[in-house]
């Protein structure tokens, strides 16, 4: 039996995809990398982890989804937000042609049942082909009377059904995640992914803890804590700076690393709780606009002062951290003197990255109402500029860090004289692999920012430097 699996999407959705993978590994199903020859002898069972953050994330699955259906597999799930919001968007694409692959639609907050599915084919594998089992199973979870998929919690029967996804052994990562939270109390004006994860739930501190030592236990060097929102983060009196201060009180050694952080949580008490050195020093904001017009048409809950405040607050407990942020252009009402605030605003705090995208508008937000309507064109033009930015920043941080030692973890070995690593500041370096250090995937080493890629002036390498492990 063989299992395959392709991921859109956050963070969030990579370790959801990682359990769903390791459930179907632990069932007896062999993974196989998405791309992997298929014939009529190794049919597998295919799932598609959908994103509906974009209309092109959107796009990407339905292609992903017609190429997948015209594979010899046994049966093909698409699932996650996008599945969530437009399942029978998706389920028409298996009527565009003849002869396709079984195409089943299951929706995000049923995710979760994903992990029972293995089970439930290994035990059955004798009586009936896969596809037949498939269908068998996913009849049995249709809500009585309706067309709609059930929910997370009316599939598992548990407030926590979110968090089954947390998992100690990752095939595609050497780098551990830890999803501490999901769904988003917000409703921006521009964002689809509330209505597809629902309100804000915390996973419970213990169960945290737990999860986290078996990471440590299993020889992690380090874990992200992540969520939809992680500072919205809330259970058993813990807020999202004291439940880091009680991981980092009752694990050893491992590493801590945090996903996005929004600008309005960034509060002195909270930033003192990440001075500990095993917090890594590389912060995501979702900054989104530097526009106090637009980050009020947004409906973000803070101004563009708390962001600089934010940031100088960061570095004022870290060392010249990476930091990053996410920016949507060409939001409705965007003037080009709004545009010009936030160009400034990057270029002021010095981000080390800019992750920019055009906006996009999202059926079922307000925005999608809204007037003021910029061009695609003008959208775009102001990405490369956002992006020629992020560029000149992530060169000048590099540069500042060059003959510096950090700690890193190794990703991979890209051949036999090189292997990949990611820094405690998030950046990708190469290391030439030697006897003396061996780089096995997953090591924590400490080396020294040696250059820059040769190619690095033509904006086409793949990692940030090199590096020699100490």
């Amino acid at each position: 039996m063989f299992f395959s699996i392709y991921t859109l999407g956050c963070k969030v959705n990579q370790i959801e995809s990682e359990a769903i993978a390791a459930a179907f590994r632990d069932a007896g199903f062999t993974v196989l990398p998405w791309g992997a020859p298929l014939d009529g002898t190794n049919a597998p069972i295919l799932v598609i982890n959908t994103c509906t953050v974009t209309s092109k994330a959107e796009q990407k699955a339905r292609r992903v989804v017609r190429n997948a259906l015209r594979l010899p597999c046994a049966a093909l799930i698409v699932s996650g937000c996008y599945a969530e919001l437009d399942a029978r968007h998706i389920a028409e694409l298996a009527t565009e042609e003849p002869d396709l692959a079984p195409l089943f639609v299951l929706g995000g907050r049923g995710k979760d049942a994903l992990l029972d599915l293995p089970g439930f084919l290994a035990a059955r594998v004798k009586d009936a082909p896969l596809t037949t089992l498939v269908s068998q199973w996913l009849d049995g979870m249709l809500v009585s009377g309706t067309d709609e998929r059930p929910s997370a919690a009316s599939v598992s029967g548990a407030h926590d059904t979110a968090f089954r996804f947390n998992i100690s052994d990752f095939s595609f990562h050497s780098r551990a995640s830890l999803k501490i939270q999901d769904g988003c109390d917000h409703r921006c004006s521009y964002c689809r992914v509330c209505l597809a994860r629902g309100k804000s739930v915390s996973l419970e501190p213990q169960k945290a803890l737990a999860s986290l030592r078996l990471l440590e236990e299993k020889g992690y060097a380090e874990a992200t804590l992540t969520g939809i929102n992680i500072g919205q983060y809330q259970s058993g009196g813990l807020d999202l700076g004291t439940l880091i201060a009680y991981l980092l009180a009752e694990t050893r050694c491992i590493r801590l690393r945090l996903s996005s952080l929004e600008p309005d949580g960034l509060s002195e008490g909270f930033i003192k709780m990440l001075a500990s050195p095993r917090i890594r020093p590389h912060f995501h904001l979702s900054v989104q606009s530097g526009s106090p017009i637009i980050l009020q048409r947004m409906a973000r809950p803070y101004q563009a002062q708390a962001i600089e405040d934010g940031i100088a607050l960061l570095r004022s407990i870290k060392t010249d951290p990476f930091l990053a942020c996410d920016i949507i252009t060409g939001f409705p009402g965007e003037t080009d003197t709004a545009f010009e605030e936030t160009w400034s605003l990057c270029r002021r705090v010095g981000f080390a990255w800019i992750h920019a995208f055009p906006y996009s508008p999202r059926p079922g937000t307000m925005a999608y109402s809204f007037t003021g309507h910029v061009s695609e064109r003008v959208a775009s033009a102001r990405v490369e500029r956002l992006l020629t930015l992020a560029r000149e920043g992530r060169r000048a941080y590099t540069n500042r860090w060059l003959g510096k030692t950090v700690e890193a973890v190794v990703e991979a070995h890209e051949d036999s004289r090189m292997a990949s690593a990611v820094s405690e500041n998030y950046l990708k370096l190469r290391i030439p692999r030697n006897t003396e250090t061996p780089l096995k995937p997953g090591v924590l080493i400490r080396c020294r920012l040696s250059s820059l890629p040769e190619s690095e002036k033509k904006n086409d390498a793949n990692f940030d430097a090199l590096a020699q492990a100490l």
